[in-house]
């Protein structure tokens, strides 16, 4: 489960260094914020989730660990694209529903992350 994470999180730190480069090169710099959130929660949380689950190999194999990856991987790309929303022409409630379903998803998934942490990473002393 660890390489699947770091895998996808290698994904995002190719999507956010060619959107910094999208926001440099056309001087779009109002997407500050999305791409922070690429960079810190697809590049960074993701690879580190990874990390924590090829060390801990128990906490990895769990039913809470397969709906975390899910949850998670399902409900960032809607959070960044309901970002990306914002600062373009579409309906509010249409926006909404991107950045509220997908937040939601991640902060479910990030809840089963801490859950299956304590529950299942062991002391390897």
């Amino acid at each position: 489960m660890g390489a699947k994470w770091i895998k996808i999180s290698v994904m995002y730190l190719v999507i956010v260094l060619a959107f910094g480069l999208f926001m440099h090169y056309t001087i779009q710099l109002q997407w500050t914020a999305t791409h922070a959130h690429i960079g810190v929660v697809g590049w960074l949380t993701t690879g580190f989730i990874g990390l924590i689950y090829s060390i801990y190999k128990d906490a990895a194999e769990t039913g809470l660990a397969r709906a975390q990856f899910w949850l998670y991987n399902i409900g960032l790309p809607f959070l960044l694209v309901g970002m990306m929303m914002v600062y373009i022409d579409v309906p509010h409630w249409l926006c909404e529903l991107f950045v509220s379903g997908g937040g939601i998803a991640v902060g479910l998934s990030v809840l089963l992350f801490f859950v299956n942490v304590f529950k299942y990473v062991k002391s390897t002393s």
